[in-house]
């Protein structure tokens, strides 16, 4: 359900459209790309980042750090603009704060991430290794968080000295404008960052051509599949963050409150479109019925309305079809016997992108709602009996991005962790992004790893000098 420019329908037409969740409305309006200036845009890139790779990695450093910091600036205007692009309340506000983290914590780890393996540096020889540019990157990045997401890799990459071509979601154009402002007034030179607005077949050109030294996608799972089948013989290097149906875990002994504060917040929030989101929560027998009346009591107290209001907790999803799969997943499981516990009186919407946030008990994992990628505010609860049965539909999932337990033994925990199939594992939280971890999945969450010292691995490749010394 994660749906950036992927496959968007700006394909189907010269100008890319952004239709705001808030009103239906054209937003924003942008012309497409076609094959010839794509690829002008690929050489331009190319031709700039022989120089940008050869300057040295503290000015590199510095003026990701200027652009970070301009976006800053904006924020006043950033907020409202991805209220009306995307939904997200204004309340909010924005994602600088995450966003900032990530770019600095990549900058601050730079000079140790991509300093070389030095093997011997003796009188007859000297062996290392290098961490290098892979010459030019693409990113290709969502609209649920449209900055952090993106800035995930550009950092990274441009701090390496890539040169960036990124091409953001139709449902978010003008994050890439925005960032590409930023980096202008930083002093970053013409060419090594590009905001691009291209549509998939032109994409797809780009990457069979092996325009690319790596290509950095967060989507949908079909998306990713396409972008494998575009880069089949290129042996172009690929990240891929996919779907996610990610799962929570209530043992006897957590603390409740926290437990259900914190999941369904994480299975609401953003109005259920985040990358970990909480999908489905697996609760312990004897803390149950607790945890699902003090969910419903939370998720009953939302305000469902314009993202614009500084009332709303819960604006309107990306794109009315997004809602419609959510409503049919739901009405899905309730035919099948499922029951909804969140009164619809409560939430009046208008059958489009605006949709009341449900929860679901009497689940299990025949019903779609439980098993497909949900990407709204809707979570199914299940009753279990142990560990054993737990970690067993933890793992009856096609995705594995992350998991969360509650528990205060960190022993049994780790137990558990170790038998998850995910990439993070998370203890008593959920729905974080840690720059010092290597965000990653499994399954058909997709491949790769970004941030941490392992996101510079990514956005480089190894290269290695044996000198023998002339005696």
């Amino acid at each position: 359900m994660k749906s950036p420019a992927d496959l968007s329908e700006a394909s189907m037409s010269s100008y890319l459209k952004c239709i705001s969740p808030i009103d239906g409305s054209i937003y924003a309006e942008r012309p497409l790309m076609d094959k010839a200036a794509a690829f002008d845009a690929v050489k331009h890139a190319g031709d700039a980042q022989a120089a940008w790779a050869m300057r040295p990695l503290d000015e590199r450093v510095a003026i990701v750090r200027d652009a970070v910091a301009r976006i800053g600036d904006m924020n006043d205007q950033i907020v409202p603009e991805l209220a009306w692009q995307m939904g997200r309340p204004v309340r909010y506000g924005g994602e600088f704060g995450g966003f900032t983290e990530r770019a600095s914590y990549m900058a601050d780890i730079a000079d140790a991430a991509l300093a070389p393996i030095m093997i011997e540096d003796s009188d007859s020889f000297t062996r290392y290794i290098k961490r290098v540019p892979h010459g030019v990157v693409l990113v290709i990045a969502p609209w649920n968080y449209p900055y952090m997401t993106a800035i995930n890799t550009v950092a990274p990459a441009l701090i390496a000295g890539n040169a960036v071509m990124l091409k953001h979601a139709s449902q978010t154009p003008l994050v890439g404008e925005r960032l590409a402002q930023a980096f202008q007034a930083a002093g970053m030179p013409e060419g090594v960052f590009q905001n691009v607005f291209m549509g998939h077949d032109v994409t797809a050109d780009l990457i069979a051509a092996k325009s690319f030294g790596f290509v950095n996608f967060t989507g949908s799972v079909d998306g990713g599949r396409h972008i494998e089948t575009a880069a089949a013989g290129t042996f172009t290097n690929l990240g891929l963050e996919l779907g996610g149906k990610d799962p929570g875990y209530v043992m006897e002994d957590a603390d409740l409150d926290a437990a259900v504060d914190t999941l369904i917040d994480g299975a609401m929030f953003n109005s259920g479109q985040c990358c970990c989101g909480i999908e489905r929560i697996y609760v312990t027998a004897s803390l149950y019925d607790d945890f699902v009346a003090k969910a419903v009591a939370i998720v009953s107290g939302y305000k469902l309305g314009n993202p614009l209001d500084s009332d709303t907790t819960l604006g309107p999803m990306a794109q009315a079809r997004f809602a419609n799969e959510v409503r049919a997943q739901t009405a899905e499981a309730i035919e099948a016997g499922a029951t909804a516990l969140i009164d619809p009186a409560l939430f009046p919407e208008d059958d489009g992108a605006y949709l009341m946030p449900q929860i679901l008990v009497d689940v299990d994992h025949s019903m779609r709602v439980m098993r497909e990628e949900s990407f709204g505010p809707v979570v199914g609860i299940m009753k279990v009996a142990d560990d054993n049965e737990a970690v067993r539909l933890m793992n009856d999932s096609d995705f594995g991005l992350t998991a969360s337990l509650w528990t205060k033994d960190m022993a049994r925990a780790t137990a558990i962790a170790d038998q998850i199939e995910t990439g993070t594992v998370f203890v008593n939280r959920c729905d974080y992004l840690d720059p010092a971890l290597c965000w990653t999945g499994c399954k058909d969450t997709g491949r790769g790893g970004g941030l941490s010292e392992i996101g510079y691995h990514n956005v480089t490749r190894p290269k290695s000098f044996h000198f023998k010394k002339a005696l």
